[in-house]
């Protein structure tokens, strides 16, 4: 894979709307310095596989010391955060393929004790705009921040969405599938792993009555034998980097989001990279990636950290 590319803010500025778009091979394995929707207007049209992204939260951190009016996640009112959002997740839309999937990762935020229902509320827009909602995950925090509230439970979960562009898009089930719990010790089956081979141990009177594959209670032949399918709720520990100051978007969490939405050589785009992780993972998993980053300073943490990785892969 060829190096990082970084473009500086000066460069950057340069961008319009009015100007040819780049070619495929100047962005490959690139990380853009710059405001997202002015770089994703340049970017080559339907040349990316999978966008997988999670932008600033709205009204949460503050990633830098210095205000700057592009950043997104700084707006007064969340109508305005949304808006924002939208028209850079469109203009991404240009750059995805026919067949091509986004994987979106967003918090929500609580405003005087009121939940705003932040993800939701973009991913019916996104719907009505022509994207399809094809699966809400829960990512569920094992290792999430503790709260002092006393009025509410403490949140441990975000949402991760997975859109499709159209009708048909790539999606490799086998890459992400999960192992079989059924008939392993972990099996919460009434009677357990005592009902495997037992003629009328499996209720195939029922709704299974003529599946042919549960006969004499052999359930292990209607099983995949790559395991079952990725569930929706997927527990991942929050990332950690030594050179951020704030949690990063783990690894593990953005592994089954590339491994099924983008095929080895394809390309990923992130137009929100923060310190880099979509474009580790790609890199490690045999996939091109382009990157999208506002701050100079995440883009340098970016390219040293995807610089370090090597592919697990072969080419």
């Amino acid at each position: 894979m060829s190096g990082e590319r970084i473009v500086s803010g000066s460069e950057e500025r340069g961008f319009s709307p009015h100007e040819s778009r780049l070619e495929l091979e100047e962005c490959l394995d690139h990380v853009f310095c710059g405001d997202a929707c002015q770089v994703l207007a340049r970017l080559p049209e339907q040349s990316v596989q999978c966008l997988v992204t999670s932008p600033p939260y709205f009204g949460h951190r503050v990633y830098t010391q210095h205000e700057n009016p592009q950043e997104i996640g700084r707006e007064t009112a969340v109508t305005d955060y949304i808006e924002r959002l939208i028209r850079c997740l469109s203009q991404a839309r240009q750059v995805l393929r026919d067949d091509g999937t986004l994987w979106l990762n967003l918090g929500d935020t609580y405003r005087k004790g009121v939940l705003q229902g932040v993800p939701w509320r973009v991913a019916l827009r996104l719907c009505g705009l022509g994207w399809v909602l094809r699966s809400d995950i829960i990512w569920q925090k094992p290792n999430a921040m503790p709260a002092s509230v006393t009025t509410r439970p403490t949140p441990d979960h975000e949402y991760l969405f997975l859109f499709s562009k159209g009708g048909e898009y790539y999606y490799d089930a086998d890459a992400i599938r999960e192992p079989h719990v059924t008939f392993s010790e972990n099996s919460k089956m009434r009677g357990g792993r005592r009902h495997f081979g037992l003629r009328d141990g499996t209720p195939e009177q029922g709704k299974n009555a003529g599946n042919m594959n549960l006969h004499h209670a052999r359930w292990d032949q209607a099983f995949h034998p790559k395991g079952r399918n990725k569930r929706t709720v997927w527990p991942v520990p929050l990332g950690k980097c030594r050179e951020a100051h704030f949690a990063v978007f783990p690894e593990k969490l953005i592994e089954p989001c590339i491994l099924a939405g983008c095929p080895r050589k394809g390309v990923v785009l992130d137009p929100f990279l923060g310190s880099g992780t979509t474009g580790m993972v790609a890199k490690r998993l045999g996939r091109h990636f382009v990157g999208i980053e506002l701050e100079p300073e995440y883009v340098e943490l970016a390219r040293r950290r995807i610089g370090s990785v090597q592919p697990e892969l072969p080419w």
